[in-house]
């Protein structure tokens, strides 16, 4: 049964957030037109560049306020009209211009290297959204990596309390390997609270990050 008009709300995800949605509901299919409701530019226009790359049709995009609308039509993109996965992954990869691409179709095998709790440099608040925003593009990545290390305060998001522990439990459980420096964890006093993958060492970290290769935040 095709449902005819599917809504997302969107409000209040930062990217990839309103983009993985819509993705997932594009793949599903199912539905003569999409809206997709959000309430920032970026939002906006992060959408609107993927829907392209899903050869779905961009009906129209409205503003009421600080809301947007975009509606779209199911095309070649929908799931049940057979789109190819790689195309779609292709647009979750270049759609949001603010977090880092998906490893999607090149991940098998790589050892990611996160040294922060935050990603790049700058404003602190802004640093931790992007770094959320990046290990929920992760564990929804297509192609998963062969294992995540964290060091430094980037430990901070493997213990309780961390925004981004659902997630990385959840890459976890699909086989990733998560590794914690322990002398990080002991100079910020939070061993005890690890909650996801297991301690380690620089000896073991120097070593995986020389076997293979390494996307290093």
């Amino acid at each position: 049964m095709s449902d005819k008009i599917r809504t997302i709300d969107a409000r209040g995800l930062a990217c990839p957030g309103p983009v993985i949605q819509t993705k997932k509901a594009i793949e599903e299919g199912g539905f003569e037109e999409l809206q997709i409701i959000v309430d920032n530019p970026a939002a906006r226009d992060n959408v609107s560049r993927f829907v392209a790359y899903a050869k779905a049709s961009l009906l129209s995009v409205t503003q009421e306020g600080n809301l947007f609308t975009l509606r779209v039509a199911a095309g070649a993109g929908a799931a049940g009209a057979g789109a190819a996965d790689r195309d779609l992954e292709a647009g979750l990869a270049a759609a949001c211009e603010d977090s880092p691409a998906s490893l999607a179709g090149g991940a098998a095998g790589v050892t990611v290297f996160i040294p922060s709790a935050e990603l790049g440099r700058g404003e602190p608040a802004l640093g931790a959204l992007l770094m959320k925003g990046f290990i929920y593009s992760l564990a929804e990545a297509a192609v998963a990596p062969k294992r995540i290390i964290f060091m430094n305060s980037g430990v901070k998001l493997c213990v309780e309390g961390s925004e981004s522990l659902s997630k990385l439990k959840s890459l976890a459980g699909s086989g990733v390997e998560i590794l914690a420096c322990g002398t990080c964890l002991d100079f910020y006093k939070i061993k005890e609270q690890l909650a996801v993958g297991r301690i380690s060492n620089m000896y073991e970290i120097s070593n995986c990050l020389l076997e293979g290769r390494t996307l290093a935040l």
